[in-house]
């Protein structure tokens, strides 16, 4: 990484270009990942642009679900300027969804998490806050393959779990949030988060303070609280092809609605091979969340993937495999009523497979046009609120900042 060249920069320290490097916080995708971003030097400056948005109809069958027209969308803007060996990082992630997702979410089923009105959420996932990050980064060399690194974020992402889906190099083709995003990396929207970090050649290890709840229901504000949760990721960058985490944190009553601190332990691998002008990008992710206050455990095991077939032609999937404890949350009697007849958690099936292809609209910007097809595994106890066979399709239009050549 040290010298590496982006497109329109001229030579970086290995500093700035670790710093470039990242995703959201400090997280990071495999090294050989085309990132799609504009860059730009300006005095001495490294400045960066990514952005992408879909507009998305979705349609819902089945006793639960619902129809609507939304965007989900995020902008990220990074300035890194050389400070002797080492250098500095202004990060800056903005999202328009609290203007663009009405009513505060849009619908999917088996989704859970979170509230609007007052109310849990359930088959509807959550829109982003507009600050979806601000943080300052610095990274000094110890060593020719060394690096120390310190990280403060009023909103940002500490230490825990993989690179967050709206910027996972498999998820890219994919407008909606997986069902397992509350066990695997819901906290890349977290309070006050301080991290500190030391990478050694193809190691690197991490840890973070944060404030633990999840954000409340104003996404138009940068919220704040007392630091009182943690966690700890250990990354490898075995092959630039290849990048691996396992990471554990604490955190401090996550969900406003519920008693108690959760444990969280995540495990990922990630895979990106450049092709087609793009890249083939996998990854295979495991969550759990264990309830200090009930000790009880939930899973969620996600495959995703994202092939170009072509410049221009994209097909993507993921598999889900999720244990939810929620699903009737909004309905206290009947989530009583099958807690003593089917037990309080289910484990569901979500399988998307969907197909993306590029349109040249405007040079700036890769155009999408796409749709995905999601069907569903439920277990018998619910079929009769669910249906025997749900089934969910996203039809979308994907905007996205081209890189400069």
């Amino acid at each position: 990484m040290p010298g590496m060249q982006m497109p329109g920069m001229t030579s970086m320290n290995g500093a700035e270009a670790l710093l470039m490097s990242e995703a959201s916080g400090t997280s990071m995708n495999p090294r050989s990942w085309p990132i799609p971003m504009r860059m730009i030097s300006a005095r001495g400056w490294s400045l960066m642009f990514m952005g992408t948005a879909f507009v998305v109809d979705t349609q819902q069958f089945g006793p639960r679900g619902h129809d609507k027209s939304y965007s989900t969308n995020w902008f990220m803007f990074g300035a890194a300027h050389a400070v002797g060996r080492g250098s500095f990082m202004f990060q800056l992630m903005t999202s328009l969804e609290p203007a663009t997702i009405t009513n505060r979410s849009y619908p999917e089923l088996f989704q859970t998490g979170e509230t609007a009105y007052g109310k849990p959420l359930v088959d509807e996932q959550h829109p982003h806050n507009l600050i979806m990050g601000l943080g300052f980064n610095y990274a000094y060399p110890l060593g020719e393959d060394t690096f120390v690194q310190v990280y403060f974020a009023p909103v940002g992402d500490p230490a825990l779990g993989p690179v967050a889906f709206p910027h996972r190099d498999s998820a890219a083709e994919l407008p909606e949030a997986p069902l397992g995003h509350h066990w695997e990396d819901s906290t890349h929207i977290a309070d006050e988060v301080v991290t500190a970090a030391i990478m050694h050649k193809f190691i690197r290890l991490e840890a973070s303070g944060f404030y633990g709840t999840e954000p409340g229901e104003n996404r138009w504000i940068i919220q704040y609280g007392p630091i009182n949760s943690w966690s700890t990721r250990l990354s490898l960058f075995p092959a630039k092809n290849w990048m691996a985490q396992v990471s554990v944190g604490r955190l401090a009553h996550p969900e406003r609605e519920e008693p108690g601190d959760v444990v969280r332990s995540t495990a990922s691998l990630h895979y990106s091979r450049p092709m087609q002008g793009s890249a083939w990008s996998s990854s295979l992710i495991w969550g759990r969340n264990h309830e200090i206050f009930s000790q009880h455990n939930t899973d969620a095991y996600t495959l995703e993937s994202a092939l170009p077939l072509s410049r221009r032609n994209f097909i993507t999937g993921r598999v889900e495999l999720v244990d939810k404890d929620e699903l009737f949350s909004d309905d206290p009697a009947l989530e009583e009523q099958l807690a003593r007849t089917a037990g309080s958690t289910f484990r569901i099936g979500a399988y998307t497979m969907g197909y993306t292809r590029d349109v040249e609209m405007l040079p700036a910007i890769e155009t999408g046009i796409g749709a995905n097809f999601t069907t569903y595994t439920v277990p018998s106890a619910i079929t009769p609120y669910y249906g025997r066979h749900p089934v969910g399709v996203n039809v979308y239009l994907r905007a996205r900042l081209r890189s400069r050549k």
